[in-house]
């Protein structure tokens, strides 16, 4: 029987672009060894023996193990309001952005410094208090988006108000006793990554990822796949069975290319996961 992994990608209106769920190759699968882990141990998905076709589970964090969206939105306008940023630069008012389009923003652009880019670049690089005229360079324009909003956003983390979604630790914790890989793909700063991992998952956790990659080990962020190839390094490509944790913002987006769809983890079980997976395998074959 033929190995597979799952994949638990946040939603995106793009998510169609992530690869269509099919059968995995039936040579053995080597994922890169962890950059910041202490155990630097592959994930390895091989042919098994094993009834059960389910090898490893790739999460996302944001939206899938944090609801973060609301988090980094606070950061963003906590950011704007401290440095007095303006834009257009006539404003009266430091820029904020509002939970409507922030949903349509954070579906666009993945990542922090890449979404002050494109706003900028869209609308007119800001006045502030560190530039009291808009900045014309590059190195002056990459001061206003170099790390001060990924700093709130850790301190908003470090605050301990934030929990993980409903039922990640218990579906992570069911996986990793029953000898099934468990890895985190994220297209957020490292930094942020590593830091929302070992608050929100616990330190003995995070060591005990087969695989953690975040948006810094890749050239090209989310909606782009290449964050779930590259974890994945997969024979015949990089395809996996989907399944979508949705929100409120996104509960009417088309999901059509994955396997289920579900508000939260909390009464999702292995047992599921592998059923599912063995009729995706069996549809797909």
């Amino acid at each position: 029987m033929a190995s597979a992994s799952l994949l638990i990608p946040s939603p995106s209106p793009l998510s169609r672009r992530l690869p269509s769920p099919h059968r995995l190759a039936l040579s053995p699968l080597r994922l890169p060894h962890s950059p910041c882990l202490r155990s630097r141990r592959p994930l390895a998905v091989a042919a098994s023996s094993s009834p059960s076709p389910l090898q490893a589970l790739i999460f996302d964090c944001d939206g899938v193990i944090l609801e973060s969206e609301h988090l980094h939105r606070q950061a963003y306008n906590d950011a704007f309001e401290h440095f007095a940023v303006r834009c257009p630069p006539s404003s009266s008012q430091p820029l904020h952005w509002g939970s409507e389009f922030y949903d349509e923003l954070q579906n666009r652009i993945g990542g922090g410094k890449p979404k002050m880019r494109w706003y900028f670049g869209e609308n007119g690089w800001p006045s502030s208090s560190i530039f009291e005229t808009p900045p014309a360079s590059d190195s002056d324009r990459e001061k206003l988006v170099d790390d001060w909003k990924t700093e709130r956003y850790k301190e908003i983390i470090r605050s301990g108000s934030v929990e993980s979604r409903p039922g990640v630790l218990q579906l992570m914790d069911d996986a990793k006793g029953a000898g099934i890989k468990v890895a985190v793909c994220s297209a957020a700063t490292k930094s942020s990554v590593i830091l929302s991992l070992e608050n929100l998952l616990g330190l003995e956790r995070f060591q005990g990822l087969d695989c953690f990659l975040a948006g810094d080990d890749v050239k090209a962020k989310k909606p782009d796949p290449l964050i779930y190839i590259t974890a994945l390094k997969a024979a015949n490509g990089a395809g996996m069975s989907c399944i979508i944790t949705y929100t409120s913002s996104t509960a009417n987006q088309d999901f059509s290319d994955a396997i289920a769809t579900y508000p939260d983890l909390s009464n999702v079980r292995l047992e599921d996961l592998k059923l599912l997976l063995q009729n995706a395998l069996v549809a797909s074959g």
